[in-house]
């Protein structure tokens, strides 16, 4: 990613502290990749699916195996013993995106982590707080889209009281045996996020995994 593009995701609870370990572990008693690797590898959101930037063309990265950083305060709890694989996405400006996608055994295994997904995203806000008191974060709840086995929206504001101030929609949806996470990022508030046109690379996203 070029030096000058501004890693937009969670930087209030980034400066907060609250960045996490790196690592991620695989699923006890396998390889890295053995629970996914007899699988077929779901695909990804290109760049031309994001929401469109007023200004800036979206570049797309290599997809990755692992989690991005950015998303690892939010999913902490759920990401251990998963296998998984992301893109990043970014702008000129300040604005960037994410999607990080599981591939797991069994449409039961994929339904439980996807409910465990949203839990986390739907009280990270709370956590945020509690974590420390110098940040205001505020969840919203944006519905669910009628694609494959759902998938459901949400918007996420974070303040400090030094004024860092950051505006996220994320989504999670299912596809079968594949879960995905899309993240998208910038500075601002509720007024300034793309609501309608998530919904729409939300939906591609999904329909796009297999």
């Amino acid at each position: 990613m070029p030096t000058h593009t501004r890693a937009v995701a969670f930087t209030a609870v980034a400066a907060a502290g609250l960045a996490l370990a790196t690592a991620v572990a695989g699923p006890a008693g396998a390889a890295p990749g053995a629970a996914a690797s007899a699988q077929p590898k779901p695909k990804f959101l290109s760049a031309s699916q994001l929401p469109p930037h007023p200004s800036s063309a979206w570049t797309a990265g290599k997809v990755t195996d692992g989690v991005p950083d950015e998303l690892r305060f939010c999913l902490e709890d759920i990401l251990p013993g998963y296998d998984s694989r992301y893109r990043q996405f970014w702008t000129d400006l300040d604005t960037g995106a994410r999607q990080l996608t599981f591939v797991v055994g069994s449409n039961t295994k994929a339904k439980a982590l996807a409910a465990g997904l949203k839990k986390e995203i739907r009280s990270c806000a709370a956590r945020a707080e509690q974590s420390d008191p110098e940040v205001e974060a505020t969840l919203r709840s944006y519905g669910t889209l009628p694609v494959e086995e759902g998938a459901s929206v949400y918007g996420l504001h974070t303040e400090t009281s030094w004024g860092a101030n950051d505006i996220h929609l994320l989504s999670v949806g299912r596809d079968g045996k594949a879960v995905t996470v899309v993240d998208w990022g910038q500075m601002g508030g509720f007024a300034d996020a793309p609501v309608k046109a998530f919904k729409k690379t939300t939906t591609t996203a999904v329909n796009k995994l297999y």
